[in-house]
């Protein structure tokens, strides 16, 4: 089994000093801004699921 992969910067300074956390799996922390986040898969798309389907966007046209 592989490893999951590691973020290549922080989601809020974009510093790339990040370590993981000790708070579990999928924890990590960004030396440069002092900020901890989490990381989760939350699963694949359905088929022909897009951005801009009337289900994701409001049903406003």
């Amino acid at each position: 089994m592989s490893e999951r992969a590691a973020p290549f910067y922080c989601p809020y300074c974009g510093d790339e000093d990040l370590r993981p956390s000790e708070e579990g799996h999928g924890a990590w922390e960004c030396r440069s801004c002092s900020r901890a986040f989490r990381l989760k898969f939350l699963g694949l798309l359905a088929p022909g699921a897009s951005a801009n389907s009337p289900a994701t966007d409001g049903g406003t046209s």
